[in-house]
C-alpha cells in the first residue's frame, strides 16, 4: 500500500480516536431530548444543542482544565440549564432535571463548599420561576405545586451528595495510590543506596582479603630469593659456578612466579567493563573447546559438547564469558583422569541461558565447597586461587549466578545461569 493510500486511513484513525464513547452518549442524549419534545421550540432546541456541544468540547479545551476554568464551565452549564427551563414552561418544564448537569460537574471537581453553593444556586434558580416575571397573569397555579417542586429539588441535593461522596472516595483512593507509589519509589531509592553501600563495603572487604592473600603468597618466593641471594654472596660459591647458576635459576623462577601472582591479582582486582552485545554462545563454547584441545589430548581427556540445536543468541560479553568458560574447562581437564570426558552443555529458555561444565574426576571435598570462589583459595600445589574467583566475578557482573555440584570421587559440575536479555 502506498503512502497516499495510507493517508486517508491515518486520518480516519485519528478521527476515531478523537471521538470518544462519551461523546457519542452525549450526542445520543441530546438527539433523544430534541426528538421527544412534544412541541416545536427552536429556542429549546438551540440550547440543547449548545449543551451537547459544550459537553463534548469541554475536555478538549485547555481553559477548562484549571480551577478557574472548571468554575467557568459549571457557571456556563447553569446558565444554559436555566435558559432551557425558561423557554420550556419554567416550573412545569419536563427538563427540570437538567440542573443535574452543573450539579454533577461540581460534585466531581469542586470542594464541599463549592458543591453546596452550586446545588443551592440551582435550587434557588428553579424556585425563581415562581416570580411574577416568569408567571403570566392568567396562569393558575395547581394545588400542591410547591410540594412537587420541593420534591424535585430534593433530587438535586441527594444526587449532589452521592456523586460527591463517590468522587471523593475515588480521589482518596488515587491519592493513596500515589502516596504508596511515592513511598515505594523512596524505598527503592533507599534500597538501591543500601545496595550500593553494601557493594562498596564488599569491595573494600574483598580488597583487604586480596591484599592479605597476595602478601601471604609473596612471602615464600621472597624468602627463596633472599636465601639464594645470600648464598651467592658467600666466598665458597664463587669457585662453584654450577651452584651459582642454580641459585640464579631459583631467583629467576621465583621472580616469574611473583610476576604471575601480581598479574593475576591485577586481573582480578581491576573493575570489569562488561560490554554486552548480541552474540552466539555456541561460537564462544566451540572456540573454548578448540583452545583446550591440546591440553585435553595431553591429559588423555575428551571434550564433549552438548548444545541445543541452532544458534544461541543473547546479550553478553563474549570476551569475558570466554575467560570464565576457559577457566572452568581447564580446571575440569586437570581434575580428570585419562580416559574420562569433560562435557559442556548449554540450553536456552525464555528467561535464562544455562551453561554446565562437568567432569568425572576426583571431585571437591565437602569442607572446601563453600570456599572455592574465595580469592587465593586453592588445593593445587602450584595454584594461585584466583581462577574460580574471577569466574564468579564475571558471572555476577552479567547479573547471573554460578552453582557448583560435586561429590568426592564422582566429579564436579559448575552451573552458570545468565539472564536471557536482548539489547
Amino acid at each position: 500500500m502506498t503512502e497516499n493510500e495510507n493517508g486517508p486511513n491515518r486520518v480516519a484513525g485519528r478521527a476515531v480516536r478523537a471521538f470518544q464513547p462519551q461523546d457519542f452518549a452525549w450526542a445520543l442524549f441530546v438527539a433523544a431530548l430534541i426528538a421527544a419534545d412534544p412541541e416545536t421550540n427552536y429556542n429549546a432546541t438551540i440550547v440543547l444543542l449548545l449543551i451537547g456541544v459544550f459537553q463534548i468540547a469541554e475536555p478538549r479545551i485547555r481553559l477548562f482544565s484549571s480551577r478557574r476554568g472548571r468554575t467557568l464551565s459549571i457557571v456556563s452549564k447553569m446558565i444554559l440549564s436555566y435558559l432551557l427551563l425558561g423557554w420550556t414552561h419554567t416550573i412545569d418544564s419536563a427538563y427540570y432535571l437538567i440542573f443535574l448537569i452543573p450539579i454533577i460537574s461540581a460534585a466531581t471537581t469542586l470542594s464541599p463548599i463549592g458543591v453546596y453553593l452550586v446545588t443551592g444556586i440551582s435550587c434557588i434558580a428553579y424556585f425563581s420561576f415562581l416570580l411574577p416575571v416568569w408567571i403570566p397573569p392568567s396562569y393558575v397555579m395547581p394545588e400542591g405545586l410547591i410540594s412537587v417542586m420541593c420534591l424535585r429539588v430534593s433530587f438535586y441535593t441527594i444526587v449532589a451528595f452521592v456523586v460527591y461522596q463517590q468522587a471523593k472516595a475515588k480521589r482518596d483512593e488515587m491519592r493513596r495510590t500515589e502516596e504508596a507509589a511515592e513511598q515505594l519509589a523512596e524505598s527503592n531509592r533507599s534500597l538501591r543506596e543500601a545496595q550500593v553501600s553494601l557493594r562498596r563495603s564488599e569491595r573494600l572487604a574483598a580488597l583487604g582479603q586480596l591484599t592479605a592473600g597476595l602478601a601471604h603468597e609473596l612471602r615464600n618466593p621472597l624468602g627463596t630469593i633472599k636465601a639464594s641471594a645470600e648464598m651467592l654472596t658467600k666466598e665458597t660459591l664463587k669457585n662453584r659456578p654450577e651452584l651459582m647458576a642454580e641459585m640464579a635459576e631459583y631467583i629467576r623462577s621465583e621472580v616469574d612466579r611473583m610476576n604471575g601472582l601480581v598479574s593475576s591479582f591485577l586481573d582480578f582486582a581491576r573493575p570489569l567493563q562488561v560490554r554486552k552485545v548480541i552474540a552466539d554462545l555456541r561460537g564462544v563454547i566451540e572456540e573454548v573447546s578448540r583452545q583446550h584441545t591440546e591440553l585435553a589430548r595431553n591429559a588423555g581427556v575428551a571434550i564433549v559438547l552438548d548444545l541445543a540445536e541452532g544458534s544461541l543468541p543473547f546479550a553478553f560479553d563474549p570476551e569475558l564469558l570466554r575467560v570464565a568458560l576457559s577457566n572452568l574447562v581447564q580446571n575440569a581437564i586437570q581434575a580428570s583422569a585419562p580416559g574420562q570426558i569433560v562435557s559442556i552443555k548449554a540450553a536456552k529458555s525464555d528467561e535464562t541461558m544455562m551453561i554446565l561444565v562437568s567432569d568425572h574426576g576426583h571431585g571437591i571435598q565437602k569442607e572446601h565447597l563453600e570456599n572455592i570462589f574465595n580469592p587465593f583459595f586453592t588445593t593445587k600445589p602450584q595454584g594461585v586461587g584466583l581462577g574460580l574467583a574471577l569466574v564468579a566475578k564475571i558471572v555476577d557482573e552479567h547479573g547471573g549466578r554460578i552453582t557448583v555440584f560435586s561429590e568426592a570421587g564422582k566429579g564436579t559440575t559448575f552451573e552458570i545461569t545468565l539472564p536471557n536479555e536482548s539489547i
